[in-house]
């Protein structure tokens, strides 16, 4: 008989796959950690193994695109090489990066009852799995949205529709999916989910990223809401 995949299952044969073959605008490049970082393919199976190796359904969280500090160095969205060491326990040679967006999420994972059981309800994803990053004059790159462009947008379109599908089939709880943003990201979002009805709503919060950088003094007002949030459509 058969053995039933888990939810890591599931999520490693999803991130082992990832590649994106169409085109993109001028001056922007796709960035695929899995492909590009040679430690962060073992890292994310450790993380996933750790966390996910059951059949539990959950709750998905869904953020813009990964960026080159957060999930673009570990291969785990939300979670910079800091939170990585310190709080997963899981180490990563020669590479250190600290993510604003990393320390609120991981600050709610806290206050939520610690990473095992936040994990155990929630699985991460993106409205984009691959991030993109813009070229400078100089040769440096930026992070850039999957949004920030109509011609990217466009561009990636099918590639995300098909993303999400995908991992619906681990095991979401299609009932709320929780929106990091409240503007473009949340707009987008919504637009997408009536066309194709993946959940039955979208709740967007405020962007981590948002938060620390402008609203900072406020952030235990904003944990307590991710909270209420949660727990309004707890199991």
């Amino acid at each position: 008989m058969k053995k039933k995949k888990t939810f890591a299952d599931h999520v490693i044969e999803f991130n082992s796959n990832l590649h994106y073959i169409g085109s993109l605008p001028p001056g922007i490049r796709i960035m695929n950690p899995f492909r590009e970082q040679p430690q962060v393919m073992d890292i994310m199976q450790q993380f996933y193994r750790k966390y996910y190796s059951d059949h539990h359904q959950r709750r998905m969280i869904m953020g813009i695109n990964p960026g080159r500090l957060g999930s673009g160095a570990t291969g785990i969205p939300f979670t910079d090489t800091k939170r990585l060491t310190e709080v997963v326990g899981i180490s990563i040679e020669g590479l250190k990066t600290h993510e604003p967006s990393s320390v609120f999420v991981y600050d709610v994972i806290n206050a939520y009852g610690g990473p095992t059981a936040f994990y155990n309800d929630f699985y991460f994803a993106s409205v984009s799995p691959l991030g993109f990053t813009a070229i400078q004059p100089d040769g440096s790159e930026i992070n850039y949205n999957y949004y920030d462009s109509k011609a990217l947008t466009n561009a990636v379109y099918d590639f995300m529709v098909t993303s999400i599908r995908q991992q619906l089939e681990f095991g979401i709880d299609t009932r709320v999916c929780y929106c990091f943003g409240t503007g473009k990201n949340a707009a987008f979002l919504k637009q997408l989910n009536e066309k194709e009805r993946f959940f039955e709503t979208i709740v967007p919060l405020e962007h981590p990223r948002f938060i620390m950088q402008y609203r900072l003094k406020r952030k235990e007002e904003f944990i307590s809401k991710y909270l209420e949030a949660f727990a309004a459509y707890g199991k």
